[in-house]
C-alpha cells in the first residue's frame, strides 16, 4: 500500500473528529451558552483550519502520487502536513483553553508553527510537480527525437 493511501485514510478517519467538533460546539451554542466570546472565537477558528486544512491535506496527497518522491519522501512530507495542521487548528484550541485576549501564548506558538510546517509542506510538493513535469517533457522529447 502506497504511504498516500493509508495517509489519505487516516485524514478520512481525522474529519470525523472535526464533524464532532462541529456538533460539539452546536451544542454550546445552543443549548449551554457555556463559552464566553473569547473561547467562542477561538474554537470556531481551530474548527475551521482543521475542516479545511484536512480537505486540502485530501488535495495534497492526490497531487502528491503526480511526483517522483519516493515512499521515504511521500511520508516525510504527508507527516510534515498533518503535523502542521494538527498544530495549526490545535493551537487556536490551546489558546481557548489557556491564552488570555490581545496576549500571545503557546496556543498562538504552536499555531505559528504549524503554519511553517504548511508552508515547507506545500513549497515541497510544489517543487515536486514542477520537477516530475520537467521530467516528463525531457522525456518525452527525448522520446520524440530518437523517433525521427
Amino acid at each position: 500500500m502506497r504511504p498516500t493511501s493509508r495517509m489519505i485514510a487516516f485524514t478520512l478517519f481525522a474529519i470525523v473528529t472535526v464533524e464532532f467538533g462541529g456538533w460539539s460546539l452546536l451544542g454550546m451554542l445552543t443549548s449551554q451558552g457555556t463559552l464566553t466570546d473569547f473561547e467562542e472565537q477561538f474554537f470556531r477558528a481551530g474548527h475551521a483550519h482543521a475542516g479545511v486544512l484536512l480537505t486540502l491535506a485530501l488535495i495534497y496527497l492526490v497531487i502528491m502520487d503526480r511526483t517522483d518522491f519516493e515512499a521515504p519522501r511521500q511520508w516525510l512530507l504527508g507527516l510534515t502536513l498533518l503535523t502542521g495542521i494538527l498544530l495549526q487548528s490545535g493551537g487556536f484550541f490551546l489558546h481557548m483553553l489557556i491564552g488570555s485576549e490581545g496576549a500571545a501564548s503557546t496556543g498562538t506558538l504552536l499555531t505559528r508553527g504549524g503554519a511553517v510546517l504548511l508552508a515547507v509542506a506545500m513549497v515541497s510538493l510544489g517543487l515536486g510537480v514542477l520537477k516530475a513535469e520537467g521530467e516528463g517533457r525531457r522525456q518525452s522529447l527525448e522520446g520524440f527525437s530518437s523517433s525521427i
